[in-house]
């Protein structure tokens, strides 16, 4: 059986100053508030990073998580968030809460600040004109391919027949020339 001393304090008089507390330095009260250091993420210097493995990878992680931040602020705030990321070898990455047109124009509203002149908008009406006449294009094939063609009428089919029979002519008649040479 082991039997404590109660008449020897565990620590030396000199630590007790005056009270009858028996907790021992490390645990007394003006220990206990002193801030530890903590150990975290030292700061870098922000410069080009040579290593093109180490560049790519944190490339890719910074744009993960500024993307992040675009989608909760958009949630968290409910603000209209736009954010085009162009990498080094010209791939674009991109997020958009809303409608990026209004965006743009709320943003020339305030900023005075025009990102789309004349030339950006008689090439964004060329596209558009381009795209529909190969949407025209690609039914035009289907029609003569044979499908879709219960969206014509009487008129229009007589006119692939025509436009079909002078192909085939054609066609016949190249085939005549090649076979006789």
């Amino acid at each position: 059986m082991v039997q404590l001393n109660y008449c020897n304090p565990p620590y030396p008089t000199s630590y007790y100053s005056g009270s009858f507390s028996t907790l021992p330095p490390f645990l007394q009260a003006s220990n206990r508030n002193k801030k530890k250091k903590k150990m975290g993420r030292g700061k870098i210097e922000i410069k080009r990073i040579e290593n093109l493995s180490n560049r790519q990878v944190t490339y890719s992680k910074r744009r993960s998580g500024l993307i992040k931040k675009a989608k909760e602020i958009a949630v968290l705030c409910d603000a209209k968030v736009s954010l085009m990321i162009q990498a080094s070898s010209g791939k674009m990455h991109e997020y958009c809460s809303s409608n990026l047109v209004e965006i743009l124009d709320s943003y020339h509203k305030q900023s005075g600040k025009k990102l789309w002149d004349a030339k950006h908008e008689a090439l964004s009406n060329e596209i558009e004109r381009t795209k529909k006449e190969n949407d025209s294009m690609q039914i035009k094939l289907r029609h003569l391919e044979g499908e879709d063609l219960t969206s014509l009428n009487h008129r229009e089919l007589i006119v692939l027949e025509d436009a079909l029979e002078n192909g085939l002519t054609s066609i016949r008649n190249k085939q005549a020339s090649i076979s006789i040479t």
